[in-house]
């Protein structure tokens, strides 16, 4: 009898272990996506970590003392050429990732075991039109659901425990030059997005689709159609395919419900008569109601934009004090040179000062707009200017550490000549007017600064040999995680900028950058680099079974 009941006991643990492997995971609430990154570290449930896009953990088990410490715990191959561009999220100790091609995973934390695989029956790969790679940028999440945009210009919506599809929106025809990378922002009952295809003639966007039915609630043209205020900045019909594209992840603010987006270069690119005029909304920044998508201001950074200097830069909000006054900001390192703090809730122009060689204007003037120096518009001799067409940073996210008050960003120092010519449009077809290239003869390497936002004064920096792509994570122990263009993985002091620690990877980061949360009572730092995610833990700290 003795025998029998334990063997009922565990059978029924055995059902119970189960029957709880297999229970859906707790919805994700809007109330969670308001917290950010909570304290103990036990999720990422965001791009840039939080509403902020501040990148900051509040982890310190990881410290500048012991970061040498770090050892692999496990690699994760996607055995899919292309590399990630992804932020991967954290919920319940499974990773959600998406690769390049559309592809995505859940991927168990504590080993790197794939849990479920989705694939993205794509067109034909010369069909898409992705400017600069066939990659993807990350989750969003709501409920039990993910979503992610794709190389066809669709929005989806999979489900946590299985991958597989809930519904699928179209937001445009990818034939004619569309296409969308971007991570998704869900805001209450809305998912945020953008198009891709600034190089491709199209008219840009940002729209929001209702997170159960996937039914679009609103969309915002990021180039004004005739009647609307700002479509006289355009010369003639060159506002129907003036590019203005938004792929980076925008930014929200709760108590004033708004949302802010970064807006892309004008097209075609480089050729100055095409399209006469201001250029409104490219190369902007756009703040939104986030219920209706209405514009309640803006600010464009490079009027007439010649040289491809999207705005698409990861807008990051704080509290800063300027002048005396506690002012709430939106903060942006700009791919034009110049780092701009402004006030988030109106869009006032508080600091403009750059924070790399710019050779094209010396200074935001007092009505907030560049001061232009001389010799700067691109034709077909050519004209060397400073920045080059990559910029003086881009896409890649910075991070913000509340405490020291430091914006970091990776920033390049390279040069461009850049040419133009006219051309003719032609739907789904490159349509850029021109090109660049890089100055041959002059040093070209990055740094990574930290600036701050109060005056654009520069803390200090950490050169890198040549210019990075990587993008940032800072910590509360005092830690900026980094990357170089040679494939080395970099813990740098974010007090100082000293170099603390490196690891060769074998490929870059590009584009992303590192995530850090609590697992068993120790600090991961997840790296996604080339086509492989590597979760790092300190050595000497043992696992504790059952804490997160």
């Amino acid at each position: 009898m003795l025998r029998r009941s334990l063997l009922v006991v565990a059978a029924a643990a055995v059902l119970v272990g189960s029957l709880t492997a297999q229970a859906p995971p707790p919805l994700v609430s809007q109330q969670e996506l308001l917290g950010g990154l909570p304290a103990d570290g036990s999720r990422w449930v965001m791009f840039g970590g939080s509403y902020t896009n501040q990148r900051h953990s509040p982890l310190t088990q990881i410290t500048p003392d012991n970061v040498g410490r770090m050892v692999p715990q496990w690699v994760f191959q996607t055995d899919t050429p292309g590399r990630f561009e992804t932020t991967p999220l954290l919920r319940d100790n499974v990773l959600y990732v998406t690769g390049p091609l559309n592809l995505a995973w859940a991927i168990d934390a504590r080993s790197g075991r794939e849990i479920w695989r989705y694939r993205r029956e794509l067109p034909a790969t010369g069909s898409l039109t992705a400017c600069c790679g066939l990659v993807n940028k990350g989750f969003g999440v709501s409920g039990d659901r993910l979503f992610m945009t794709t190389l066809d210009a669709h929005l989806l919506a999979l489900d946590m425990k299985t991958g597989a599809i809930v519904w699928d929106a179209t937001m445009e025809d990818y034939t004619k030059g569309y296409a969308s990378t971007i991570a998704p922002l869900v805001v209450k009952d809305k998912v945020l997005v953008g198009v891709a295809g600034g190089e491709y003639g199209i008219r840009g966007f940002i729209d929001a689709y209702d997170v159960k039915t996937g039914a679009r609630a609103w969309r915002f043209y990021t180039i004004p159609g005739p009647g609307e205020p700002g479509n006289d900045t355009w010369a003639g019909d060159s506002w129907r395919t003036g590019g203005a594209s938004v792929w980076v992840t925008g930014a929200y603010d709760p108590d004033l419900n708004l949302v802010y987006y970064g807006i892309g270069n004008p097209g075609p690119d480089y050729h100055s008569e095409s399209r006469k005029g201001d250029n409104l909304y490219s190369d902007s920044i756009v703040a939104l109601d986030a219920d209706t998508g209405l514009l309640r201001w803006h600010y464009q950074f490079t009027p007439h934009d010649l040289h491809d200097w999207d705005a698409t830069e990861v807008p990051v909000l704080a509290d800063v004090t300027i002048g005396g006054q506690l002012r709430k900001v939106v903060m942006l390192a700009n791919r034009n040179g110049f780092f701009y703090t402004l006030d988030r809730a109106d869009g006032k122009l508080l600091v403009a000062k750059p924070f790399v060689v710019t050779t094209w204007a010396k200074e935001v003037g007092a009505d907030g707009r560049p001061v232009l120096l001389p010799g700067n518009v691109p034709d077909e001799k050519g004209a060397l200017t400073c920045p080059d067409v990559t910029g003086a940073t881009n896409f890649w996210p910075p991070s913000y550490d509340p405490a020291q008050r430091l914006f970091f960003v990776n920033a390049r120092e390279v040069c461009a000549t850049y040419y133009a010519w006219r051309q003719e449009y032609v739907p789904g077809e490159r349509f850029t007017g021109g090109a660049a290239q890089r100055a041959r003869g002059q040093r070209a390497y990055g740094a990574l600064r930290a600036l701050d936002p109060a005056t654009g004064e520069r803390r200090w920096e950490f050169e890198y040999i040549s210019p990075s792509t990587s993008g940032l994570l800072s910590t509360a122990s005092g830690l900026i995680f980094s990357g170089d263009a040679e494939g080395n993985f970099l813990a740098i002091d974010a007090r100082s900028g000293k170099f603390l620690w490196r690891f060769q990877m074998g490929s870059a980061l590009h584009g992303t950058s590192a995530i850090t949360y609590m697992l068993d009572g120790r600090q991961h730092v997840l790296v996604p680099a080339g086509t492989t995610l590597t979760s790092w833990a300190l050595s000497d700290v043992p696992r504790v079974p059952g804490t997160r």
